[in-house]
């Protein structure tokens, strides 16, 4: 709607015939300065409050229009778009791929392209210019050690780093630490699958099924100790809350998860998931020293057909879903939206602190991906090779991506 200015009586000169249409026009016009402002700050305006930009390289408003985290797949016949198993060194043999015989090559020529704007290509330059004397951590399981792998890949078009990771711990399988001297930056991973408290419970020992104490509301000793030191933090868990678990809380047991013993409360899995998010948001806001951004990585789709993944499960497939052919619900919702839950409430409850807690949602992106795994094509001293790896991501491949995400959410400040 236009509105136009009207001049007002001054009190100089008013013809006798128009007094009437003035007066009227002078009361128009003040129910209408009364009334606008009011209508525009109704609390379930469409309008999105106006935000500042400090960086000046693009409006927030244009940002919010374009949800880097909505979109499809489309092919990229030039891929892989920046590094291959030969050209990068620092590939652990489980996400190798090509290096033991995957025949295809199609599952590295997508990309993601969001709906309403492009992901630009990941620059190594930038992100290093970016993050010059900065540390970064992935706290969480094995999965988010693929992504700093990937990061690593990506990194290598304009420096290698050097291990360092001896220097902080025995257990250099599971806990690495890498530095880039020219720009001071650091990498590291902290282990932690379960991020709170865990224990082996199995009186037949530990093994790839076996039953596992989680105390639910104490943090992991592993990352507690570690994590005050880092700028960022990504924060990742999924496939080992699927286990067979018995729950601590309080100094006691709860109940468990899948443990199938009578006498106790049985809990669904997304009740010790919410609990460990909570346990290790709640820690980050209490930590005094702690001033780093804390990412939420959400929940990593597997996709094993045929079977569950002790049952002959594999992933076969070469290319993409399409969002007609899949879509987010189950046990994979479940998972997501327990996580988004817990930080929404985190970030409400770090306002006063000013600590930053952001959502990298990948969960869509990665639901269409059943055809960027190992399956078969990855070697592991450390697993059955007779069983299919269907949670981790073969690199070069689809989980490029998220450090695409990552290199634009640092850039952008990008928020959902």
């Amino acid at each position: 709607m236009k509105f136009h200015a009207i001049d007002l009586p001054n009190g100089k000169y008013t013809q006798p015939n128009n007094t009437h249409k003035n007066l009227f026009l002078l009361a128009l016009t003040l129910v209408l300065l009364t009334t606008i402002p009011l209508c525009l700050n109704i609390s379930n305006s469409p309008l999105p409050a106006p935000k500042s930009n400090a960086s000046g390289s693009k409006s927030i408003e244009k940002e919010d229009e374009c949800q880097i985290f909505s979109g499809n797949w489309v092919p990229y016949p030039d891929g892989p778009a920046y590094y291959t198993n030969e050209t990068c060194n620092l590939i652990i043999d489980e996400q190798n791929c090509m290096k033991f015989g995957r025949p295809d090559t199609e599952f590295m020529k997508w990309r993601w392209k969001p709906d309403a704007c492009e992901l630009p290509l990941f620059d190594a330059a930038q992100f290093l210019e970016l993050v010059r004397g900065k540390s970064l951590a992935f706290l969480g399981d094995s999965v988010g050690k693929n992504q700093m792998q990937s990061l690593l890949c990506l990194l290598a078009i304009v420096a290698y780093p050097e291990d360092i990771s001896h220097k902080y711990s025995s257990n250099t399988d599971y806990f690495k630490r890498y530095v880039y001297n020219d720009y001071n930056f650091t990498i590291a991973t902290l282990w932690s699958p379960y991020l709170v408290k865990s224990r082996d419970a199995d009186p037949s020992g530990h093994d790839i099924n076996s039953l596992m104490s989680l105390y639910l509301d104490e943090p992991d000793e592993a990352w507690l100790t570690q994590v005050e030191q880092f700028d960022y933090v990504i924060v990742s868990a999924g496939q080992w809350f699927f286990r067979p678990l018995i729950y601590h809380e309080n100094g006691r047991v709860i109940g468990c998860h899948k443990c199938e013993q009578d006498n106790m409360t049985s809990f669904v899995t997304s009740y010790g998931y919410r609990k460990a998010f909570r346990a290790v948001f709640r820690t980050l806001r209490s930590l005094k020293n702690y001033k780093g951004v804390t990412f939420l990585r959400t929940f990593s789709p597997s996709h094993f057909e045929n079977g569950a993944w002790n049952e002959g499960g594999n992933c076969v497939r070469t290319s993409p879903f399409t969002k007609e052919e899949t879509k987010l619900d189950g046990y994979v919702l479940e998972m997501y939206l327990t996580q988004v839950e817990e930080l929404k409430a985190a970030e409400e409850q770090s306002l006063q602190r000013g600590l930053q807690f952001r959502l990298m949602d990948t969960t869509e992106a990665m639901l269409l991906r059943p055809d960027g795994h190992p399956n078969f094509y990855g070697h592991s001293p450390h697993r059955n090779m007779t069983l299919a790896d269907c949670v981790h991501w073969c690199l070069p491949g689809p989980i490029d991506t998220w450090n695409e995400i990552l290199l634009y959410m640092l850039k952008t400040g990008h928020r959902r």
